[in-house]
């Protein structure tokens, strides 16, 4: 059974707020923590085609100059460390592996380019170091593999980078379509309570309405219950005006009816010593009835009496339950 109490109703507002809210604010934060990682993913992704470029860069270098550079060593590290990290995850920093098939495919693939990449490397500081006319052509041939590996290389690193750009954005965007849901719901959320409470508010103008309709009753009429539709809290308020305004129509009609009685009793003995008195006045002769009808007259005039203080008792009740009657439509 629905519970349709006022309290209820506030408390259930109340509820879908505070639900509403926290997951907004839940939501926010989670998607700032995963922008922040997302965005770190990015910017590794990003420097992988730096590190190549960089790497290249010393290769020329050293061919041209045959000096030695740490440079080499540094960015041939780094780029594994990163590779390993984007395929694998780095909990160190924060990284997870690939989220998507699509983007695990594309890192084993910039990873089978960077292995021949590499092994190129590897045969250039070998005979870099031992460089004389014999191995200058060997040289030459690795230099020129190690530059078209690289422009395939960087090609490939530009689409995983795209790839983690776009998986970023599509997640973003489907966070950003569940805050604009919760927005939603909560506009829903106060046109409802605004509803609800335009309802409460009319519920309780046609209480206090009936109410004074109760007070400005006439006097000779009873009184009319309260009928009205509305929450638990008013209907049960209702319910006891109503039992309050049964309890004086019944004792108005209970004394009204006492009334008209006693007052019937007391005209029937009226005629009743009438009666005895023609009696008495036609057995004046006999002296023992004479008592004996005297003595009844006694009685009946006693009783009359008393049934017309009990009829002044009745009307004085009367009047204060119309007191009572008047002094509540003053309220």
């Amino acid at each position: 059974m629905k519970d349709n109490t006022i309290s209820s109703k506030i408390k259930l507002i109340g509820i879908f707020f505070i639900i509403l809210m926290t997951s907004i604010i839940v939501t926010t934060i989670y998607l700032n923590e995963k922008n922040k990682k997302d965005a770190l993913v990015i910017n590794v992704a990003g420097k992988q085609r730096m590190l190549t470029q960089k790497i290249s860069k010393n290769i020329f270098y050293l061919y041209h100059n045959n000096e030695s550079n740490k440079e080499l060593d540094e960015a041939t590290i780094e780029f594994i460390n990163n590779l390993n990290s984007l395929k694998n995850g780095n909990n160190l920093n924060g990284i997870v592996k690939a989220p998507t098939n699509e983007i695990k495919k594309q890192i084993l693939k910039v990873e089978g380019l960077w292995d021949n990449f590499y092994k190129n490397i590897n045969k250039f500081k070998k005979n870099i170091t031992t460089r004389n006319s014999s191995n200058e052509l060997l040289l030459e041939t690795i230099v020129h593999s190690i530059y078209n590996t690289n422009n395939e290389l960087l090609y490939e690193v530009d689409i995983l980078v795209s790839m983690y750009t776009s998986y970023t954005e599509e997640k973003t965007d489907y966070i950003r379509y569940i805050q604009y849901f919760f927005a939603l719901i909560i506009l829903i959320l106060i046109s409802y309570s605004f509803a609800q409470l335009k309802t409460m508010e009319a519920n309780a103008k046609k209480f206090f309405e009936f109410s004074k309709q109760v007070t400005q009753n006439s006097d000779d009429k009873p009184l009319e219950p309260i009928k009205i539709e509305a929450e638990k809290e008013i209907v049960e308020a209702t319910d006891t005006i109503n039992c309050f305004i049964n309890k004086i129509n019944s004792a108005m009609v209970y004394s009204a009816n006492a009334v008209e009685q006693s007052k019937n009793a007391s005209i029937k003995l009226e005629e009743i010593t009438d009666e005895f008195d023609i009696i008495i006045n036609e057995l004046t002769n006999s002296t023992e009835i004479s008592k004996q009808l005297d003595k009844s007259e006694g009685i009946v005039i006693q009783t009359h009496e008393e049934l017309i203080n009990s009829t002044k008792k009745l009307q004085e009740l009367k009047k204060e339950l119309d007191r009572l009657l008047h002094s509540c439509k003053i309220k």
